[in-house]
């Protein structure tokens, strides 16, 4: 081996503590994730590669984008299925979604579309420009109908992170759990975002972690911090993780 080459060589990742992700955008062609079947299942082996042995799916549900359903999303999931059992890769694969709050939640909501996990678990996503208006009274209307709110990335919300932390505390009291991402651990997002995230690991207000991963550059950059010294530190706030309980 030459001398460049062993400098060159990448130490490799560490494994995950947990085995369960619950939050990725790998369904193709359905959403702002991975547009198409090869590169769902490319995405799908980096992911076993961390450790990952199940995935519960979660395309965006979002007013006037991606008005997914459980109709619309049946053909490109089983496509999926079959592609990642084709490739061998020793992953179980489930659906559910990622639900904007909007209006066309609530329509799925009356109409009785959502795709919850086991357990009632319902991932749900805030505007990244503000709190939806009447927040605590859906969220609590959602508990009265049997689900258990997730609220996906809280770290990602500007409007709680820098000016109103005192609100992650409001509503993780109510109950709602919150999912931190993994890109956002990892500084993909910026220094905001990953202090937010260590701030409410350190705080005992994380429940689930998620990848978020929508393309191969995310699952570069998480292939990084799964070497890094940050991930190290950051892994002795996982032990009470719930994403291999569902």
């Amino acid at each position: 081996m030459s001398i460049f080459s062993f400098f060159s060589t990448k130490k490799t990742p560490a494994k995950l503590p947990f085995h369960t992700d619950i939050h990725c955008h790998i369904v193709p062609g359905v959403d702002d994730g991975s547009p198409e079947l090869e590169k769902s299942v490319e995405l799908t082996a980096r992911m076993a590669g961390w450790g990952i042995e199940r995935i519960f799916l979660s395309p965006h549900v979002t007013q006037d984008t991606f008005e997914n359903t459980p109709e619309t999303l049946a053909e490109p999931f089983a496509a999926l299925q079959q592609g990642v059992a084709t490739a061998g890769i020793p992953v179980k694969l489930a659906m559910h979604a990622e639900y904007r709050i909007d209006e066309f939640f609530l329509q799925q909501i009356e109409l009785g579309n959502l795709r919850p996990m086991p357990g009632n678990y319902l991932l749900v996503e805030n505007s990244f420009a503000q709190e939806p208006w009447g927040l605590d009274k859906l969220l609590f209307d959602l508990k009265l109908k049997g689900y258990v709110p997730i609220m996906a990335h809280p770290e990602r919300y500007l409007y709680y992170s820098v000016n109103n932390r005192d609100r992650y505390r409001q509503l993780h009291d109510t109950g709602l759990l919150f999912q931190i991402n993994l890109l956002s651990l990892a500084g993909a997002y910026g220094k905001q975002e990953k202090q937010t995230a260590e701030w409410l690991l350190e705080h005992g207000m994380v429940e689930f972690i998620g990848s978020d991963i929508h393309r191969r550059g995310h699952a570069d950059y998480i292939d990084s911090y799964l070497r890094s010294r940050d991930f190290t530190r950051h892994s002795k706030h996982f032990n009470n993780l719930l994403n291999d309980t569902i």
